[in-house]
């Protein structure tokens, strides 16, 4: 089998949330997935965008959705959708935490602060 540049099937993700929202009480709108480490970190429309910077502080530039029932991937490198073989489980974070989240801590005016 052939690798596929900058994706580790066997890297297991980060957690069930944003690393550095977790760390610093702070919240998403989506969760995606670094394909070669395994950081789990918030979305381009999330106030913080911190799968964006993982890829650009890192290089890994390839993500995985981690929302349940999507299964694409990413390259920030090239702007565009790429193929990726089956990831390490679990595929999403669990089903029961809502998007936004965490839910204690989605301000009531989430919307407005998405871009």
């Amino acid at each position: 089998m052939t690798a596929t540049p900058g994706i580790d099937p066997s890297a297991p993700p980060s957690g069930p949330g944003c690393q550095e929202c977790e760390a610093t009480a702070g919240w998403w709108f989506h969760l995606r997935r670094c394909a070669q480490c395994g950081h789990v970190g918030c979305c381009d429309s999330s106030p913080s965008q911190h799968a964006r910077a993982h890829a650009t502080d890192t290089g890994h530039p390839v993500i995985r959705s981690y929302e349940p029932g999507e299964g694409w991937f990413w390259d920030f490198a090239r702007e565009q959708a790429v193929t990726g073989p089956d990831l390490a489980p679990p595929l999403a974070h669990p089903a029961d935490q809502p998007a936004p989240g965490p839910r204690d801590r989605v301000p009531a005016d989430w919307r407005s602060r998405l871009h």
